[in-house]
């Protein structure tokens, strides 16, 4: 039987087996577990009642979270002419057109956001298979489309985070740092909650919101009651 390390040791009794946490009492446990050396992230995963498999059923779209991410995050532009001064002028990182789909073909993948202008897109095509899987092709459901380049960008850089459900039907999305004060936390994840519920497909039978899960990078994962957020 392997032994527990000392974080293992110092967080294994924080969360009672069978227990639904409030949310309040959630966010304090995972503050508590959240003992690494570095500032951990704060990720919520909720279990939604739909079936991935019809695109009718796919829950999919953004946030702002009003407290930020506490997360820098890097955005890529592709697009022409003026947009591109609007990329640049609102905070993007890198803008281009083709020469960055090109390096992106090659194998380059430092950036976590990226936004597009819709004549761009029949090229984001070329990329599709590099993008999509992991998570960073543009959509026009996530504000990723768009002729408001600047707006886009800033909204990704004051704290926007993009989510759609998995092949098992759960949503992941950050909502913090573990640094962060435990109310702002919270109106992160019920800033979350409020937007997973107004996106509720109306195909969509039986209950909903199944189960919901906040943990912290390194910490365990702790249970939040769902019937406040029904």
């Amino acid at each position: 039987m392997s032994k527990l390390s000392k974080r293992q040791k110092a967080t294994e009794n924080l969360v009672q087996r069978g227990k639904l946490y409030p949310l309040k009492e959630a966010v304090e446990v995972v503050k508590k577990g959240a003992n690494a050396k570095f500032n951990e992230s704060v990720d919520i995963a909720v279990r939604l009642g739909v079936d991935p498999r019809k695109t009718d059923q796919m829950v999919r779209g953004t946030c702002d979270l009003p407290h930020g991410t506490g997360k820098t995050v890097r955005v890529l532009v592709l697009a022409k002419g003026a947009k591109l001064n609007e990329a640049k002028e609102a905070g993007a990182e890198f803008v281009g057109a083709e020469d960055l789909i090109a390096k992106i073909e090659g194998g380059w993948l430092d950036f976590d956001r990226m936004v597009v202008t819709p004549d761009m897109m029949g090229q984001v095509g070329k990329i599709g298979k590099i993008l999509g899987p992991r998570g960073l092709m543009p959509n026009p459901k996530t504000g990723t489309v768009t002729m408001e380049i600047g707006q886009a960008v800033k909204n990704i850089k004051a704290g926007q985070v993009s989510f759609r459900t998995d092949k098992a039907g759960i949503v992941h999305a950050p909502v913090g740092r573990a640094s962060f004060d435990a109310a702002k936390l919270a109106e992160n994840i019920q800033t979350v909650m409020e937007q997973l519920r107004r996106l509720k497909p109306s195909s969509a039978k039986g209950v909903y919101l199944k189960s919901i899960t906040l943990s912290s990078t390194m910490g365990p994962g702790v249970p939040v009651e769902t019937v406040p957020f029904i």
